[in-house]
C-alpha cells in the first residue's frame, strides 16, 4: 500500500506536532533542566509555532517547496544547536523528495532517511551518544525497510511510534558526548535526552495523523 505526501498533509501534521509539544512543556523543561541549557522547550515551541504561522504562506507550495521553505525558516527562528540541525533535515528532505518523487512510501521513507543523514553530518553524531539521532536513526531505518517490505501504512506508524520510544528511553542510560549535557560525564546518566523526548513527540503526533487519516 503506497502513500504519497502533499503539503495539506504537511501543514496538518505541523498543527499535530504544535500541539504534542505544547502538551509537554512540563516534560521537556524538567528534562532539560536536568542536562540541558534551560532553552529546549522554548526553542522548539518557537519553531513549532512558526511552521503554524506559515500555513497560508505553505499551502500553494509543492510539498519539496514547503519542507524547503520550513527548512530556511527554522534556520532563522530555533536558537541552540537543534535550529541548523532541524533545518538540515527539512532542507534535506525536500531536495530529495524533488529529485526522486513523492508517490510512494519507499521514496518518502528515503527522504526521511535523507534527511537523518544531513543531521548526522551536520551534527557529527551518530546513534548512542544521548542525542535526537537515538530515535530518528532507528525510525529511520524501520521506516526505509517496513517500505521496502510494502508493509501496511497503519503498521508502518505503529512500529515507528514504538521504535522513537524506544529509542528516547533508551536515552536514559547513555553518557553524552555530544552538546551541553556532555560537560556533565556520568551525572547525565539516569536523565533522557530532551532532543530525543522532542523527537518522539514529532514522530508520535505524524504518525498518529496518519492513523487517523
Amino acid at each position: 500500500m503506497n502513500h504519497s505526501i502533499n503539503t495539506k498533509f504537511i501543514l496538518t501534521a505541523a498543527n499535530a506536532i504544535q500541539a504534542n509539544i505544547l502538551a509537554n512543556e512540563s516534560t521537556l523543561e524538567s528534562l532539560d533542566r536536568a542536562i540541558g541549557d534551560g532553552d529546549h522547550y522554548i526553542n522548539m515551541k518557537r519553531g513549532a509555532n512558526v511552521i503554524v504561522e506559515m500555513q497560508a504562506e505553505l499551502a500553494p507550495l509543492t510539498p519539496e517547496d514547503a519542507l524547503g521553505k520550513i527548512g530556511l525558516k527554522l534556520l532563522s527562528t530555533i536558537g541552540g544547536a537543534s535550529g541548523p540541525l532541524l533545518a538540515s533535515f527539512f532542507m534535506s528532505m525536500g531536495k530529495v523528495l524533488k529529485e526522486n518523487g513523492d508517490e510512494s512510501t519507499l521514496k518518502i521513507a528515503a527522504a526521511f532517511a535523507a534527511g537523518v543523514q544531513a543531521i548526522i553530518q551536520r551534527g557529527k553524531a551518530d546513534i548512542g551518544e544521548k542525542t535526537m539521532l537515538d530515535v530518528l536513526i532507528p525510525v529511520s531505518n524501520q521506516f526505509v525497510l517496513l517500505a521496502a517490505q510494502k508493509c501496511d501504512v497503519k503498521l508502518i506508524c505503529a512500529t515507528l511510534m514504538h521504535t522513537a520510544e524506544q529509542g528516547m528511553l533508551a536515552t536514559k542510560d547513555l553518557i553524552a558526548t555530544k552538546g551541553r549535557a556532555a560537560g556533565l560525564g556520568e551525572r547525565a546518566i539516569g536523565h533522557i535526552d530532551p532532543g530525543a523526548k522532542s523527537c518522539q513527540l514529532m514522530v508520535e503526533a505524524v504518525c498518529k495523523q496518519v492513523l487517523e487519516s
